[in-house]
């Protein structure tokens, strides 16, 4: 049963001059649920009704009368509180969850609607860090979100793979790259020539000029730099593609910067047909300052494009290749100016859908010594982190359950989900001061314990001889407050994931399911299930099996896999 929506049509039936929409976006999960499971405050109603909100309150609940699936409506101080029939509350939501499994909490809402997700975009020839797991899992967790929700999401791994710094990468492989080192470490040593020419570079500034001049002869074709430049970029993704399979993040496609190269002209010339470019001292410009931004550079007075020329070509193509319901880009913050200009470019150029394009900003990492900077050479290696991670996971197996079957998938489920979770447990715009002890620790509300609680559900489950789904349930056992709580909880998964959804947010699906987990631990350690009578133990069996369904599937939309056995 939809309790909301049938509080909405019997409000809409019984009462004049209220709006649907306004009604649904009253409704409120009161704080404490002595004051009921949903509550209307009706402040809002009282210039359109012209009378106060205690007598609009006290007038609906009069008309209403009784509601099917409530015990009681309640008028008090300009609220309505509803009080749910926890029996049918009871049976609605877990025969949902038995008849839907793990597709309880999905729907269709996004059929035939194309999403296009842009995330991790690593840079070509520098080590993948801890700062680039915020956009990645933020991004893979979002495209499974919103395909539960029945969208066509598209991923799309915008990599770094064009611009002045692979000049400056160029010119210091010719000054002192060695092959057979590159070969060996590809990522560690192009990193530290990386380092070394902007070392150098302090002390001869002409060395800018150079790796400028590589990038220019790039630019047009050169077959030396575009064989050097290939070469850098198999390197990287055969070292990105081992840490992509360890996070199990897949994408539809890895259409770099360089992919739009050929393109930019067209788009140039587009700017120019809709009179949006300027010339400023030699460079072609948008000029913003009506909208209080800085110009967007567009082609440099050296003739070369920067990174937002690449973003307004890859935008164009995108809408015209896959009609997109909404373009979304994940990118930290400091970004933020970047995207408002270029955003604001297509808009002035006359496209409606600029409106669907959408920046969601993450906070940034760093260390308890500062920023992490590849040209300092300062970053901790994502792939040293997971594997460390994983380790940790076995020396705890092996001090506490070292029978355990397959220890080295469980390690590696549990490790890498530590990984994923602290990251996605907190909402995304905070900074990150990254601390390995804090990272990877399995106390309180983490990853481990989430997949803990859902490992002890199946433990329960798997006793038991019959399914869920043969046993006839009464669903009048489950009246304890703790087993009312838990399942209050899983009748709001839908709407969380909606939520999440609405806002990109994956923490609004991880804070709920800490919540979850929390009620369905209160609810195992106060309320017997295989030791209660039969028809106890057959109706908070039905519970636990709704609770395991719900963590697990939760889990997986935020990329964190469940062990059997833990």
């Amino acid at each position: 049963m939809d309790f909301k929506k049938i509080i909405v049509d019997n409000i809409l039936n019984n009462t004049e001059g209220i709006a649907r929409e306004d009604i649904e976006s009253s409704i409120e999960i009161p704080p404490n649920f002595e004051m009921g499971d949903y509550a209307l405050p009706c402040f809002k109603f009282a210039k359109v009704l012209r009378n106060a909100p205690n007598r609009i309150a006290e007038d609906i609940v009069t008309k209403l009368g009784s509601l099917e699936g409530f015990d009681r409506i309640e008028n008090v101080n300009g609220y309505i509180n509803f009080f749910v029939d926890k029996e049918i509350m009871a049976k609605s939501i877990l025969e949902e969850v038995i008849e839907k499994k793990d597709e309880y909490g999905s729907s269709n809402m996004g059929d035939g609607k194309n999403i296009v997700i842009d995330y991790s975009s690593p840079n070509i020839a520098k080590p993948f860090h801890v700062g680039h797991l915020r956009s990645t899992v933020i991004g893979n967790s979002l495209y499974k979100i919103y395909k539960f929700l029945g969208y066509n999401p598209i991923g799309i791994n915008h990599l770094g793979d064009w611009g002045t710094q692979f000049g400056k990468m160029i010119c210091a492989y010719k000054k002192w790259g060695v092959d057979e080192e590159i070969e060996e470490a590809p990522i560690k040593t192009l990193q530290k020539l990386y380092v070394k020419f902007h070392d150098e570079a302090e002390k001869d500034p002409n060395l800018e000029d150079e790796g400028r001049e590589w990038f220019k002869k790039l630019e047009n074709g050169d077959e030396e730099a575009k064989r050097i430049w290939k070469w850098f970029i198999e390197l990287s993704l055969e070292e990105f593609n081992r840490i992509y399979s360890l996070l199990k993040v897949k994408f539809d496609y890895y259409t770099g910067e360089s992919f739009y190269e050929d393109k930019m002209d067209a788009a140039i010339e587009l700017m120019k047909e809709k009179n949006v470019l300027t010339e400023s001292e030699g460079a072609l410009v948008v000029d913003l300052e009506e909208y209080n931004m800085p110009p967007c550079l567009i082609v440099k007075s050296d003739g070369t494009t920067i990174y937002a020329t690449r973003d307004i070509t890859a935008a164009l193509y995108r809408k015209k290749e896959f009609d997109f319901e909404k373009a979304i880009y994940i990118t930290d913050y400091a970004q933020n100016l970047h995207f408002k200009q270029w955003f604001k470019v297509i808009e002035l150029m006359g496209y409606d859908w600029a409106d669907d394009l959408i920046h969601a900003p993450f906070g940034r990492v760093s260390t308890e010594e500062g920023k992490l900077q590849t040209r300092k050479g300062n970053v901790i290696l994502l792939e040293d982190l997971l594997s460390r991670s994983i380790e940790k996971v076995k020396e705890t197996i092996e001090s506490k359950n070292p029978e355990l079957e397959n220890k080295d998938e469980v390690a590696k489920m549990v490790g890498i989900g530590a990984v994923i979770f602290n990251d996605l447990s907190n909402n995304k715009i905070k900074d990150i001061v990254f601390n390995w002890d804090r990272m990877l620790s399995f106390e309180g509300e983490t990853g481990p314990y989430l997949q803990y609680t859902a490992v002890r559900a199946k433990s329960i489950l798997s006793r038991v001889d019959k399914k869920i789904d043969d046993i006839k349930i009464d669903y009048s056992k489950l009246l304890d407050q703790e087993a009312v709580n838990t399942i209050r909880q899983i009748g709001r998964f839908n709407e969380i994931i909606v939520d999440a959804m609405e806002k990109n947010e994956p923490s609004f699906i991880s804070r709920y399911l800490l919540d979850l987990a929390h009620d369905f631990n209160k609810f195992y350690h106060e309320c017997p299930i295989l030791n209660a009578d039969e028809d106890i133990k057959i109706a908070r069996l039905a519970l636990v099996n709704a609770t395991e369904t719900v963590l697990e599937t939760g889990l997986g939309l935020l990329g964190i896999d469940v062990p059997e056995k833990m």
